[in-house]
């Protein structure tokens, strides 16, 4: 090894300071520097104005979304304490919004924040620190006070001026920088999701979400649940339930170690039981808990333990039954818990989930002894409980016994990160955002991967070209691993329907993984001819999922054009033309397209990965019947009809053929 010069003394060792906490490292406050995080950062705020208001101080929050990737947050509570402060000998706005860890709710020995959404003291600072600017109105005690704040740092001082309003609050205007986070455009889906879970668990709140439109205009939604949870319940159910909705609260104290101090814990639980609906939420002062961890052990023990306990005492199971599991259970529960706490111990700062030991057992105890009075009370519906249940049980166990009888290649439960070689998935498992992209080789896997999204999209080669499925059997098809791969990371199986076995199926559509499946090839005869085999085998064995229309073909650009430092792509003559009319007299260089391996990925991103710039072909024939001919013409053993298909045709394509 060559020597290295010792460079790593007492001088090496440094600490950030002031802003630079949060800007230079963003994902320690926020769990990320990606959209995830910037979104934290504004549920910080939004927070606050939910703690004010669960205080008793004003009865509505003002939420408004601007076209720059502005934010405001406007609420009418008492107005945040922004004066000097005698106690600190410091002014409260230098401790709100410059310090972290400073606020007011760690008086313990003060009621006003006991269930506090935010007990931390980080995230108007955090939020702050964060921002490229923030503006800050406070109308409390007869004045009103101004604070501007620029990529963390404060300008101007603190203003402050008598007013006639009577109507207290605090309004905070904003952008998150970009400087700090890679993507600051906050999506309207976030804004309504998290406004709209914040009516369901704080009643009688009034949240009010602003969009601004193209035209500069604001499109309002009003989201208010007057009876909280029940509410919500009754609407996820949307009059499909076999029982009744049930509420249920209670109040406790207890600690989570004898050497603890001890906490209240306040909860709440909505729930219903439905054979086609299924829904469970947990939230904590406040928080959705998308990760759940004690209400949700709580749960699972609770309903698993008395729902089995009546199974037994009703002679329900059948010899030598196995036990019920909560997944039985939870396919036809809608439940939401919503519970407070004076004490939480969350995973962390982005409060996804508790870990409160007391919390978990204060809730399961209560739970399964309402449970048990209400199966008492209501024979009728706990009958109803307790057949849906087995109903599930049962035919989970007969579709586990049938994937164990299918061939392995098909089925079984597989790790497809291991099992399927060079096959690339992607973080969420919402199988609603998922994209799946088969794409040519392993050049253009490399290319992809770089250009995806990871959060959502997966990538998986094809290795050479691909069987033609229409006139293989299916002893032969199944005995190709480029085709059982993919069947694998599809997850839903085939759809084999011949003379010898034509009531059997193997598909289902519930276990498809993904929301779009998208071949991606290179713009070329080969590209094509890859694209029109992969396509075959999905029409043989999978007709459904292009019935369905979850597959896509992704168009690549067949030219580059650059003039005057700016990039055009053209998918085709006619778009060519065009661009080259609006270029006029100026310079410019074309360039064919180049295969997907050789594409930078800033390029693959734009033209072919980015949901908003790219382009897509869904595949949805009106008529399966005659899609069946074409493919049958073109790879078939139809010699006459694919010799005259390209006498009549096949000068469309002469430009794209590679003769020299």
């Amino acid at each position: 090894m060559a020597n290295k010069q010792q460079d790593y003394g007492n001088e090496s060792i440094t600490m950030l300071k002031g802003p630079d906490k949060v800007r230079k490292r963003p994902g320690v406050i926020f769990g990320s520097d990606g959209l995830d995080g910037c979104e934290h950062s504004v549920f910080e705020v939004i927070s606050n104005s939910i703690d004010e208001a669960r205080s008793g101080f004003g009865n509505k929050i003002i939420v408004t979304k601007y076209n720059d990737n502005t934010i405001e947050v406007e609420d009418f509570g008492r107005g945040c304490p922004v004066d000097y402060n005698n106690s600190e000998e410091r002014y409260n706005w230098e401790l709100v919004y410059c310090e972290l860890y400073a606020g007011g709710k760690y008086d313990d020995s003060s009621d006003m924040y006991e269930y506090s959404l935010g007990l931390n003291g980080l995230g108007l600072c955090a939020t702050q620190f964060s921002s490229e600017f923030m503006d800050v109105e406070i109308i409390r005690d007869g004045y009103k006070y101004n604070l501007h704040f620029e990529k963390g740092e404060n300008v101007g001082g603190l203003k402050k001026e008598k007013t006639s309003k009577k109507q207290t609050g605090t309004k905070t205007r904003w952008k998150p920088d970009l400087d700090v986070f890679t993507d600051i455009a906050v999506r309207d889906e976030y804004f309504r999701d998290v406004l709209k879970r914040q009516a369901v668990v704080n009643p009688n709140l009034l949240f009010i979400y602003r969009c601004q439109n193209e035209t500069g205009g604001f499109d309002e939604t009003e989201f208010i649940y007057e009876n909280g949870i029940s509410d919500y319940v009754n609407e996820i159910a949307n009059g499909e339930n076999l029982t009744s909705v049930q509420n249920w609260s209670a109040e406790r104290k207890g600690r989570d170690r004898d050497d603890k101090p001890e906490y209240k814990v306040k909860m709440e639980f909505a729930l219903t039981f439905s054979n086609k609906i299924n829904k469970i939420e947990y939230y904590h002062n406040s928080s959705f808990l998308e990760h759940g961890g004690s209400p949700e052990r709580a749960v699972k023990q609770a309903f698993v333990s008395q729902i089995d306990a009546y199974l037994k005492q009703n002679n329900k199971y059948l010899k030598n039954e196995k036990k019920i599991t909560f997944d039985d259970v939870s396919d036809c529960l809608i439940l939401v818990s919503s519970s407070f706490s004076t004490q939480t111990s969350y995973e962390n700062q982005t409060k996804k989930a508790i870990t409160n030991k007391f919390i978990y057992e204060a809730m399961t105890e209560f739970l399964k002894h309402q449970l048990e009075i209400y199966f008492i009370e209501n024979p009728d519906e706990a009958l109803k409980i307790s057949e849906q249940v087995m109903v599930n049980k049962r035919s989970r166990e007969n579709a586990e016994k049938t994937r164990l009888n299918l061939k392995k290649k098909l089925a079984g439960t597989i790790d497809l990160s291991n099992m399927v070689k060079k096959f690339v998935d992607c973080r969420t498992k919402d199988v609603s955002r998922r994209e799946l992209y088969i794409v040519e080789g392993d050049s253009a896997l490399g290319a992809v991967k770089l250009a995806r999204n990871a959060e959502f999209q997966a990538v998986i080669p094809i290795r050479g070209k691909i069987l033609n499925c229409l006139k293989a059997d299916f002893n032969k098809i199944f005995k190709n691993d480029i085709i059982t791969d993919i069947i694998k990371v599809l997850g839903c199986g085939v759809e084999v329907s011949s003379k010898a076995n034509k009531d059997i199926s193997l598909f289902n559509i519930e276990n498809l993984k993904w929301n779009k499946i998208i071949i991606c090839t290179d713009a070329d005869v080969d590209g094509y001819q890859i694209r029109t085999l992969i396509l075959t085998m999905l029409f043989r064995l999978t007709p459904t999922l292009i019935e369905n229309g979850y597959v896509y073909i992704a168009e690549s650009p067949l030219f580059e054009i650059t003039s005057k430092n700016k990039t055009y792509f053209a998918y085709n003559e006619k778009e060519k033309s065009d661009i080259l009319k609006i270029i006029g007299e100026n310079k410019f260089t074309i360039q064919r397209s180049k295969g997907l391996g050789e594409n930078e990925p800033e390029m693959m991103s734009l033209t072919t990965m980015n949901p908003e710039t790219r382009r897509l072909i869904k595949v949805s024939p009106d008529d399966v019947e005659a899609t069946a001919s074409v493919f049958d013409m073109l790879l078939g053993d139809n010699l006459q009809g694919r010799k005259d298909h390209i006498a009549q045709f096949g000068s469309d394509y002469l430009d794209m053929a590679d003769i020299s």
